[in-house]
């Protein structure tokens, strides 16, 4: 079945089956790798996107709901890197292994749009997703950092 999706801006269409995860329409069907498989439950977060402005684990999200919606992705947050958030990232050596953070980028990029002066406490509730390398302390300072800076 065809489904046309708006994906970063733009309309792109998906021939899958309608319980098809989005995760699986963005990377095997419109090639965009930056949204991460992590357990399929979306209990992980390493799948987060941003679908009308709420970051959501697109590992459980039906592809036939995601017509008429707008999805943001890694790669739309910024192509080439020149979001805040991914700027941030980079120059405070926030991953280590990396897998988990577009979803954690993603996560931060929707808490920062709804409290653009978060709190630690807004911050772990918000941005729950599950990093195997415990950068836990480095992504508080990066989304404080952010903020810092989107509010300048």
């Amino acid at each position: 079945m065809a489904f046309t999706l708006n994906v970063n801006g733009t309309d792109m269409e998906v021939d899958a089956a309608p319980e098809t995860p989005l995760l699986w329409a963005l990377r095997d069907h419109l090639g965009l790798t930056g949204t991460k498989f992590g357990c399929g439950i979306a209990q992980c977060g390493a799948c987060t996107v941003d679908i009308d402005g709420l970051a959501t684990r697109s590992c459980q999200f039906p592809v036939e709901a995601a017509e008429g919606v707008k999805i943001t992705t890694i790669e739309g947050l910024g192509a080439n890197g020149e979001h805040v958030l991914q700027k941030v990232w980079t120059e405070m050596n926030v991953p280590q292994c990396g897998y988990c953070q577009s979803g954690m980028v993603m996560a931060a990029a929707a808490l920062l749009k709804d409290i653009p002066e978060p709190t630690d406490a807004d911050i772990d509730l918000y941005v729950d997703n599950i990093c195997r390398c415990g950068t836990y302390p480095r992504v508080r300072q990066a989304i404080h950092r952010a903020a810092e800076l989107m509010k300048a």
